[in-house]
């Protein structure tokens, strides 16, 4: 353990695939955070069902998590090691011109403005020791806290909020094959039937001929163990 201070790094990409970085696009905090939150959701369908009275919640899929950070800009003096701002490498001070101006802007071209041509915000990667977190900058607020005479600002406070990000074919690995808006190919396995293994997947048994149809099924009584079948998306069945 060498004890080196590692500082929370942002790194921003033009691509989700988080393959081509944005020019000058990094940026490193001063002070690290003293805490970091994760926010996880589930999305429901609580949407009645025919012939009911009561609603029946049912799991759709796990959204990617939300990460809240705070970051603190200080051009005061108490803190020395800042440097070029939003590297706070070279352990350098000066509170003449811009104060903590130019730390902002840097820290916004790296995670709040917009990526080129695209119109879209940048793809971030934050790490810092066990953190690695991919996503996009959702919402940001930023409160100014000290000043110099001429109104200048001193000191900061930069509350942020991303969205976790999963790339596309990542995505498919990981949410677990139960989405019915997702399709699926399943392997027959010994006691499956055709309406059981179209309830797995749906729901309900009724889509059952439709999968039959799907896959050129004329005897959906008579399935073989090993037999690949292929269960398109609900919404193209019913």
């Amino acid at each position: 353990m060498s004890g080196e201070l590692i500082k929370l790094r942002i790194k921003a990409y033009k691509d989700e695939q988080f393959t081509e970085e944005v020019g000058d696009g990094e940026f490193k905090t001063l002070l690290n955070p003293e805490q970091y939150k994760f926010n996880y959701k589930i999305e429901q369908n609580e949407d009645q069902a025919s012939g009911t009275s009561a609603t029946s919640p049912r799991f759709n899929k796990a959204l990617p998590e939300d990460l809240e950070l705070e970051f603190v800009f200080d051009r005061t003096g108490v803190i020395v090691d800042y440097g070029k701002p939003g590297t706070a490498d070279d352990k350098t001070f000066s509170d003449e011109g811009n104060g903590i101006i130019d730390d902002i802007e840097q820290f916004k071209k790296v995670i709040f403005d917009y990526n080129g041509d695209e119109h879209k915000p940048n793809y971030l990667i934050i790490s810092w020791g066990t953190l690695l977190f991919k996503g996009t900058l959702s919402e940001m607020d930023v409160t100014f806290k000290l000043f110099k005479p001429d109104g200048t600002p001193l000191r900061a406070v930069a509350r942020a909020k991303f969205k976790g990000f999963v790339e596309d074919d990542l995505r498919v690995a990981k949410e677990n094959n139960s989405s019915p808006d997702l399709t699926h190919i399943r392997e027959v396995k010994e006691g499956d039937t055709l309406p059981l293994m179209a309830f797995r997947i749906y729901g309900d048994s009724k889509y059952y001929l439709e999968v039959a149809k799907a896959n050129q099924i004329t005897n959906f009584r008579k399935l073989s163990v090993g037999q690949k079948i292929f269960f398109p998306p609900i919404e193209k069945v019913s």
